[in-house]
């Protein structure tokens, strides 16, 4: 049954949630966890997008809130050995990835956003937008010294899902912009589906060398023949490990990810806005279920590069600027 454009306070399993529906529709966000989008699906056709806990699993999940929904990674991936330069001074994360010696996805996407406000837009779609205020009492401060809100608004329609950003530097110096979304699709999104009858496509340019600490080296890769059909006609998404590094380069104006069900002919379209200039694919190991297409703003370890700034997508809010976003989730019937 369809239902008419809402949003509503309620509960994901045992975690508190903001609930919105629109249409055939419903998505849930996680104030406390994040801000993670946890849930987006089409209850009319039982399709569930995104890779979710089950209530088993939630436990596990506070621990380490990365591989489930959509969780905000600021500052994103990794950087060596925990530590960037910036502006004249040295950043110096915690080093939480002991295999590798770096500092791994930041410090925002497993801590409590305000909800600023929620509701309807209209007759046909609801809202909730999230804030986070980040100052001198923030935990992490003495590791990113700067004042900056965060706004992050999901918006449901008929028409699907859209994501928000907005960010303001309320401080007296320029600030670093490092962001990325770690996306988590189910592959399969239906249950009746199975994981072999997908197929993914990605505006993806160049991919990355990375060393063996995971990072780039400042050189590309010439692409495999299953990268090489990403950007055509899909390849299987569990067709090998994949941890890899890309640029991004858009396709009929749109940069973009795409998973299609040849057997349910419907495409999940995972439209990233163009300040998305890299793009991050983890694979789980080549396990089937579940893979992250993840958009992100900066190269990996960005301020640790020699390379110009504007190829690696690392730019500067200055005192009071303001830096916006939007990406876009929704279905649409396979072509061909």
């Amino acid at each position: 049954m369809k239902k008419e454009a809402s949003a509503k306070q309620g509960t994901y399993h045992d975690e508190e949630a903001i609930w919105l529906y629109s249409g055939a529709y419903e998505c849930a966000i996680l104030p406390r966890i994040g801000g993670n989008l946890i849930a987006f699906r089409d209850t009319e056709r039982g399709y569930r997008f995104l890779h979710e806990p089950e209530l088993d699993e939630m436990e596990a999940f506070r621990a380490r809130p990365i591989i489930h929904g959509i969780p905000v990674l600021f500052p994103p991936n990794r950087y060596e050995d925990g530590r960037f330069p910036w502006n004249g001074r040295t950043y110096t994360l915690p080093i939480n990835e002991e295999s590798t010696g770096n500092h791994l996805h930041g410090f925002l996407y497993n801590i409590p956003w305000e909800v600023e406000s929620y509701g309807n837009k209209g007759a046909d779609a609801s809202y909730v937008r999230l804030k986070l205020s980040f100052d001198s009492s923030s935990e992490a401060y003495r590791y990113f010294p700067h004042t900056f809100v965060f706004w992050l608004e999901y918006t449901l329609s008929v028409k699907g899902l859209q994501q928000q950003v907005l960010i303001r530097n309320d401080g007296n110096e320029p600030m670093p912009c490092l962001l990325a979304f770690h996306t988590s699709l189910n592959a399969p999104f239906c249950q009746t589906s199975r994981p072999e009858d997908y197929l993914f496509q990605m505006t993806l340019g160049e991919r990355w060398e990375l060393d063996d600490r995971m990072l780039p080296t400042g050189k590309h890769q010439r692409l495999t023949e299953p990268e090489e059909a990403m950007k055509g006609a899909g390849v299987y998404p569990f067709f090998e490990s994949m941890d890899n590094h890309y640029t991004a380069q858009s396709q009929n104006g749109r940069n973009r990810a795409v998973l299609t069900d040849l057997r349910e002919k419907v495409s999940l379209v995972y439209d990233a806005g163009a300040s998305y200039k890299q793009w991050m694919i983890w694979n789980n190991n080549a396990t089937p279920g579940f893979f992250c297409p993840e958009p992100q703003v900066n190269l990996v370890n960005a301020p640790n590069s020699k390379l110009p700034p504007e190829e690696i997508g690392l730019f500067a809010l200055a005192p009071g600027e303001l830096w916006e976003e939007t990406s876009l989730l929704y279905d649409i019937p396979a072509k061909g």
